[in-house]
């Protein structure tokens, strides 16, 4: 905590007046991320089949995430008390950037784009396949440059969806 003092010029008293303790800054700073993310997603008019929607949707996950590593990995890697569980919370509505994704995958099966299935299971593969793939990026398991691994990131993205096409 002094640490975040030290660097927001205030004193580590000053942060334990809004937070409890390092975990609720933790959650906080997750929570802001997600809120931004969610807002990049809403601010992009998604125009285009489903499929060319998801992969708008993966580009500005990965653009957010390589912007950002860090809080990516606080977001979506570190455990939180607060972080939302698959399927509870999911299936509830609970996620504002997986509320997102599903829209487009249920439109796609409404449409006849994509087999019917279980578009929450279907989110959450995509989020386990982009997840994945920028963590290896990011902890340097790749000897990609960054336009070879967002190469990847797309051909990957594209190869999922087009296995769950009609």
């Amino acid at each position: 905590m002094r640490r975040v003092a030290d660097a927001c010029n205030i004193t580590a008293m000053a942060i334990y007046r809004h937070f409890p303790d390092r975990e609720g800054l933790l959650e906080a700073v997750a929570d802001h991320g997600f809120e931004e993310l969610a807002a990049q997603l809403k601010r992009i008019h998604f125009s285009g089949d489903a499929q060319q929607r998801l992969a708008r949707m993966g580009k500005i996950y990965l653009d957010h995430a390589l912007q950002y590593p860090r809080l990516f990995e606080l977001m979506f890697l570190k455990p939180r008390i607060r972080a939302r569980r698959y399927p509870r919370d999911f299936k509830a509505g609970l996620s504002p950037t997986a509320n997102l994704m599903v829209e487009a995958i249920k439109e796609g099966m409404a449409d006849g784009s994509f087999r019917d299935d279980d578009p929450w299971e279907i989110t959450f593969e995509i989020g386990a396949l982009s997840h994945g793939l920028i963590m290896l990026y990011l902890g340097g398991r790749m000897s990609v440059s960054a336009a070879g691994f967002r190469a990847l990131y797309q051909r990957s993205f594209r190869r999922y969806i087009d296995g769950i096409r009609k």
